[in-house]
């Protein structure tokens, strides 16, 4: 993070001890997600190696807290040789994507892994959605504004995810940018809960957010 960023980050609405708060409660509830769901994560796990092979896991390096990289996982959902022409936007129906993937990804439970994420401090369960260099780089052309979330850690879920719809396109990532600044600028642990709370019903519902 450079001096700049680290001025800036009186753009958090937080104090700290409602960032211990949410800190404790990242960690408590990751760890009763990765016991609880443990089967499953192992239902998945099966299902992975039925359709074919490839590692069930699928690790990226991503840009978190303090602009430092961290490996998010997440189930694979696409073919195992997916970016042969580099880096590009995962699209809403991805030819990419297989069988099980599709599955998966309708409904978010490719990012069941994220629970280690959060349970290690890389990540947090409501954030900015963390993104890769080579993206970061696209958006700061357009605007530099994106440095100001590494003040906070990157999330699982936002209300970016729930209302700005698959991000397969740079204006759509540049609207998200807009709604994580803004949810930085007025983020408290009661909004953290209504997104949350929003999110699980949007997905109980069947809503492909």
């Amino acid at each position: 993070m450079n001096n700049s960023t680290q001025k800036n980050c009186t753009i958090d609405n937080m104090n700290a001890f409602e960032r211990g708060v949410k800190r404790a409660f990242d960690m408590i509830g990751a760890l009763l997600g990765l016991i609880i769901l443990s089967p499953v994560f192992l239902i998945i796990y099966v299902m992975q190696k039925i359709e074919g092979e490839g590692p069930a896991i699928f690790s990226q390096d991503r840009i978190g807290k303090g602009g430092k990289p961290f490996k998010i996982y997440k189930f694979r959902t696409m073919i195992v040789e997916s970016e042969v022409d580099g880096p590009c936007l995962a699209q809403k129906d991805d030819d990419r994507l297989t069988s099980v993937g599709r599955f998966l990804r309708a409904y978010h439970l490719d990012e069941l892994p994220q629970l280690w994420n959060v349970f290690i401090g890389d990540m947090s369960f409501v954030g900015y959605r963390p993104e890769r260099e080579y993206f970061i780089k696209k958006i700061m052309e357009n605007n530099t504004d994106y440095e100001l979330l590494y003040c906070s850690r990157p999330g699982v879920t936002s209300d970016a995810t729930i209302h700005n719809g698959y991000t397969d396109t740079m204006e759509k990532m540049l609207k998200r940018l807009e709604m994580d600044l803004n949810y930085l600028r007025h983020r408290t642990l009661g909004l953290d809960m209504k997104i949350i709370l929003e999110t699980i019903f949007s997905i109980g519902r069947g809503k492909k957010i």
